[in-house]
């Protein structure tokens, strides 16, 4: 009986589903890599290194909508334990299979810069879902990574490697501080809360 739980609770956020797109997600980015020879010059993993985890995070983010708000809300269990597992495993699994896109050269655009724009962009996905909902949950990263990739070419600074950590290469502390923060803030939010109530799919 007790495995009924986490088969149901699997179930009803379409994680096989979730887990193949994550797959999905990281077949794409590793053909990218090869289309743009990024083995030939690390700078141009750029791309590849802010964009692949905003798609990951968008798939995050869908899983994490509740088709049964009120049945969870009234559930004698507490429901932080399953979104915990939820969102770390999911995000584990996504900052292991990215970095495979962009192996070596981990001073530039290697597999830290990705590890930790996966993180960040996790974090904001999830706050995302408490405040607006699992379904729009992607827009916020979206916005701010976009922006960022677009905007921060002339960036100079200590201050830059905190607000345009997406763009930032290899261990920059800063850039590491700002997007921890944000997936552990992200990341709390949703294990206590749970995404925002949303009326039924379709």
């Amino acid at each position: 009986m007790t495995t009924y739980g986490p088969l149901l609770y699997a179930r009803s956020r379409a994680l096989l589903l979730t887990l193949a797109a994550l797959a999905g997600t990281t077949v794409f980015a590793v053909w990218a890599a090869h289309r743009m020879d990024t083995y030939l010059d690390p700078d141009r993993r750029v791309p590849i290194v802010a964009l692949a985890p905003l798609l990951a995070s968008a798939v995050i983010g869908a899983s994490l909508y509740s088709p049964s708000d009120e049945l969870d809300r009234t559930a004698v269990r507490p429901w932080w334990p399953r979104r915990l597992v939820q969102l770390g495993g999911l995000t584990a699994l996504a900052s292991a299979l990215l970095p495979l896109a962009v192996l070596g050269h981990v001073d530039t655009f290697g597999a830290p810069a990705m590890i930790r724009n996966t993180l960040g962009c996790a974090g904001l996905t999830a706050a995302a879902a408490v405040l607006l909902g699992a379904r729009l949950s992607w827009l916020p990263a979206f916005g701010y990574v976009t922006s960022v990739y677009l905007g921060s070419a002339g960036a100079r600074g200590r201050a830059s490697a905190v607000w345009a950590w997406p763009m930032q290469p290899g261990a920059q502390p800063g850039a590491w501080a700002a997007a921890l923060a944000a997936f552990l803030v992200g990341g709390a939010l949703y294990v206590l809360r749970g995404a925002r109530p949303e009326g039924p799919r379709g």
